[in-house]
């Protein structure tokens, strides 16, 4: 991990995504406890899940954006609109305009600007490491990601309670201008020109310059065409971007990438349902701090095992995943079986370790064999179909809780746990899925197309 931070653009890359982590944490813990404040119960905070998660279904249509257009660019605007929309609650508070309504209007389009950044962030590491540093590269991300999670998160409980929900608003905004400003300083090598063996680009053109077939698509709307022009050069266009995403998903349906994603489905619909409760679930015992805790157990879990993914990444994934999320269940039993604070944040946190490892391996996996040109697509397909129960679980789990309570909403995600480790036991295809280096490209429907 430490060899891949010593490259310069990796490090602008790794360092950008931590700042602006580190302010998504409070942002979150602001959000959501803010919404459970003004409304006052489950339904709202289901409903800030959903509108806070429905845009991931979305990202699918982000991808062939990613493969067009300059990575470095993207990352760039992603984050400074996101700076921006997030000082609308703070402003909407300073007039006395805020309401429940005004935090859950703000908080979808924060959401679809991020859409931007995950699958431009896939995309570029595999440009910026050579093959054999991805799955150090990613973990070093996921590192970052659920290591600013832990801490901020915690913290961002304790500063709800003494400054107020509103002001970490303003935290945000500043952190995402810092995280804007590392993109801005970023260079990522074309598509197609992967690192050599000493971190550098081999024959890399700079994310910023573009070949004449881009530049062509890019620049249509410029220059002195005509309005008849135009408009056919708006309609190809058009064409390209649903003949890029139909290749996008072509590729997708014949891959091994559909049963992966297809098991987390199921969890990720319990994980909605869980988070849309979670506030209700804290105040029950200790408010906001507990709330805080809570989530940064969940990034601690997550964090242990991206950290030893590098360590088990040679164990085959089949035996490796369906193991994992048997342990799971026993963890996420016990959190939730015994009345203790201390034993549900550990039990909870424990239950998560499993998911950071399969969010590295998996991500490896798709970055060592998909070819570049199609990476940002095929990044963003799977993660809108495997996440898109997160928002409709996240509803649904919001209103189950006003009916049956938190802790019987948060008992599915076990459920979910027990299911998924099934699931890899029995599919033909997973239970034996080698480990990455070990994998036939060919034969799991990977490699070029």
């Amino acid at each position: 991990m430490r060899v891949v931070l010593r490259q310069t653009q990796f490090r602008r890359l790794f360092l950008g995504r931590l700042i602006a982590n580190a302010g998504d944490s409070l942002y979150y813990v602001a959000a959501m406890w803010l919404v459970f404040e003004l409304g006052g119960s489950a339904f709202y905070t289901g409903l800030a899940g959903f509108l806070a998660r429905f845009p991931m279904v979305l990202q699918l249509l982000v991808g062939p954006l990613v493969d067009r257009y300059p990575l470095g660019r993207i990352l760039v605007s992603a984050t400074s609109v996101q700076a921006l929309l997030l000082l609308v609650i703070p402003a909407a508070a300073v007039t006395g305009q805020l309401t429940v309504w005004t935090v859950l209007l703000v908080m979808p389009f924060v959401a679809l600007a991020g859409q931007f950044l995950e699958p431009a962030q896939k995309a570029a590491v595999p440009r910026l490491v050579t093959r054999e540093e991805l799955v150090s590269a990613n973990a070093a991300i996921s590192v970052a990601y659920q290591g600013t999670n832990l801490v901020f998160m915690a913290v961002g409980g304790v500063l709800v309670g003494l400054i107020g929900a509103t002001a970490l608003f303003v935290v945000d905004s500043i952190a995402l201008g810092v995280a804007a400003v590392c993109f801005v300083l970023l260079s990522i090598p074309s598509a197609g020109r992967r690192t050599g063996p000493e971190g550098g680009p081999t024959g890399a053109v700079a994310d910023g310059d573009r070949d004449s077939d881009s530049a062509a698509v890019l620049d249509a709307d410029g220059g002195d065409a005509t309005t008849a022009e135009t408009r056919i050069e708006d309609t190809a266009a058009t064409q390209t971007y649903l003949g890029e995403l139909r290749e996008g998903l072509r590729y997708v349906r014949g891959s091994i990438i559909v049963p992966m994603f297809v098991g987390t489905f199921v969890l990720n619909f319990a994980t909605g349902a869980m988070m849309a409760v979670l506030p209700v679930f804290a105040a029950q015992s200790g408010g906001p701090s507990l709330y805080g805790t809570l989530l940064a157990a969940i990034s601690c879990g997550v964090l242990l095992g991206a950290l030893s993914a590098s360590k088990i990444d040679h164990i085959g994934m089949g035996r490796l995943f369906g193991i994992g999320f048997l342990a799971s269940t026993l963890a996420w039993a016990i959190a939730l079986g015994i009345d203790s604070a201390l034993i549900t944040a550990v039990g909870i946190g424990a239950a998560w370790i499993i998911t950071g490892s399969y969010n590295v391996i998996s991500a490896s996996l798709k970055q060592s064999y998909v070819p570049d040109t199609l990476l940002g697509r095929i990044s963003s397909i799977s993660f809108s179909i495997s996440t898109g129960a997160l928002p409709l679980g996240s509803l649904l789990g919001g209103l189950a809780g006003d009916v049956f309570g938190p802790t019987a909403v948060m008992g599915t995600v076990g459920v979910a746990f027990a299911g998924l480790a099934g699931y890899w036991f029995i599919h033909p295809q997973l239970r034996t899925l080698p480990a990455v280096d070990r994998l036939d490209p060919e034969r799991y429907g990977l490699g070029t197309t």
